[in-house]
């Protein structure tokens, strides 16, 4: 089998890869890419990971970071150390896609088992995605309703429309329309930040740094680190289409500072633009506010510019709850991937965010965004310190592709390692959770209020997960990886 394997789908040639890159209706959705498929360079994660964060959402983040509490300097500080460290976690998980050529939460079979990543893991990840595109949508309706005076509802409805002829053609488009847009989209956000730094009318003394306070300062580092976070369900997605041979410290940085940057960039504009705006503004008023103080009618501009860069991140949120949804079917009932399944899929959703948004009212959007973020953030740190530890320290990458199609193969239907090393994570991080205004951990509360869960849930759901996995028979499962031959050769 591995002869034929070889022969099938072996390695290509080196120029042979970015040949074939072209921009159709993808065919692939959960399933494995074969290497005769895989294409493009490492440098479009760039692109992608640049742009994924300068758009609207990424801007109100900047903006909820400022109402949580701490002078604006220490919200800086506090955004950066934040970002740096979420994007840390996210980055290392881009790097599984070309080594494995399957979406990232496929990969989670291993660790949960056929059925338990379904029902724990992806329901979680169904859940982000609904979360975040709903908060897309509060921000792009109210940003089309300030650009063209339509109704809130419908302007979502146009701009999901756009997001999902992106997300319907799928991985190369989505590349490519974020090639197009990241250097645009530099020079723009360039001069916004010009407006807001010297024509923003920023208060006396703003930048003073005022008193530490560790719970504020706290609050807003778990908020950024949680956002950087929250792209891991679905980072790899957009990496497993190139070469296998591309080594995991390329995609990893390629992966890395892109995102941090930008995401550094607009969060700490969002705040910036925050503080020279009237208390109960929305975050698409305060940037229109702060752009026309530079010149009359550029707050259009900048609200349009970032508009685009929300519809880029809807197609990825809708691409990506479209394959969430479709692993969840095939947990209980085989799916073979085609296009009208993607289809019906992303439909769903536009259905369900539509409602949700509609529902909570660009008037909560700051109370929404906020609890969502933090809430998945909570949700999402036990299955990030699994999988990764699974990925770089148990199995070292070497995993049996049809074996995690298989809901009777080696890795089970119910992965106790990794079910128990979550629970026994979220658990240990309990006592130190704060959502605002819903909860304070009993150990939270003793510390002020201080949010500690990150550093508790990390290393115990990936300690534990590292001390179960003792017992696995690793070199039965690596000679079946080898025999398989579908998997390059770890360098």
């Amino acid at each position: 089998m591995a002869e034929a394997a070889q022969d099938r789908r072996g390695s290509l040639p080196a120029e042979e890869g970015a040949g074939r890159h072209r921009r159709v209706i993808e065919r692939h959705s959960i399933d494995w890419v074969p290497l005769s498929e895989r294409h493009g360079r490492v440098s479009s994660l760039g692109a992608i990971w640049f742009v994924g964060s300068l758009n609207l959402t990424g801007f109100a983040t900047g903006v909820v970071t400022l109402s949580m509490g701490a002078s604006l300097m220490w919200t800086v500080v506090a955004t950066v150390l934040g970002s740096l460290f979420g994007t840390f976690f996210m980055a290392f998980h881009s790097a599984q896609g070309p080594q494995l050529g399957l979406p990232q939460l496929v990969q989670s079979r291993p660790q949960f088992g056929y059925i338990g990543a379904a029902v724990t893991v992806w329901v979680f990840a169904l859940v982000n995605y609904i979360g975040y595109n709903t908060s897309d949508a509060l921000l792009s309706g109210d940003a089309m309703n300030t650009l063209f005076s339509i109704p809130n509802w419908l302007g979502y409805v146009a701009s999901a429309a756009i997001a999902t002829a992106i997300a319907l053609f799928g991985y190369d488009w989505i590349h490519a329309v974020n090639k197009w847009l990241t250097w645009p989209f530099a020079v723009i956000m360039a001069v916004i930040s010009g407006a807001v730094l010297f024509a923003g009318e920023l208060p006396a003394g703003v930048w003073d740094p005022g008193p530490f306070d560790l719970t504020s300062f706290m609050l807003v580092f778990i908020f950024v680190a949680g956002f950087q976070l929250g792209w891991a369900p679905y980072v790899s997605d957009y990496s497993r289409y190139l070469r296998p041979d591309i080594p995991v410290r390329r995609t990893f940085w390629w992966t890395y500072l892109p995102s941090a940057i930008s995401g550094i960039w607009v969060f700490v504009l969002g705040a910036v633009v925050s503080a020279a705006a009237p208390a109960g503004t929305t975050p698409v008023a305060a940037l229109k506010l702060a752009a026309d103080r530079l010149a009359a009618g550029f707050g259009v501009i900048a609200i349009a510019a970032l508009l685009v860069g929300l519809l880029s991140i809807m197609a990825i949120n809708q691409y990506g709850g479209s394959l969430t949804m479709i692993s969840i079917v095939d947990s209980f009932r085989p799916v073979t991937p085609t296009r009208t399944i993607r289809v019906v899929t992303i439909g769903v959703m536009l259905v369900t965010v539509g409602s949700i948004a509609n529902f909570v009212g660009v008037e909560h959007f700051n109370w929404f965004y906020a609890n969502v973020v933090v809430i998945l953030t909570y949700l999402f740190i036990p299955w990030t310190a699994i999988n990764l530890v699974d990925y770089f320290f148990v199995r070292k990458g070497q995993y049996v592709v049809r074996e995690i199609f298989n809901p009777h193969g080696i890795y089970g239907r119910w992965g106790w390692r990794g079910n128990l090393a979550y629970l026994f994570g979220l658990a240990a991080m309990m006592p130190f959770m704060v959502i605002a205004g819903l909860y304070t951990g009993p150990i939270a509360a003793a510390l002020d209020g201080v949010d500690y869960s990150l550093f508790v849930g990390l290393p115990v759901a990936g300690g534990l997960y590292l001390l179960f996995a003792r017992g696995l028979d690793l070199a039965t499962e690596r000679r079946m990886v080898q025999e398989e031959g579908l998997l390059a050769p770890r360098h």
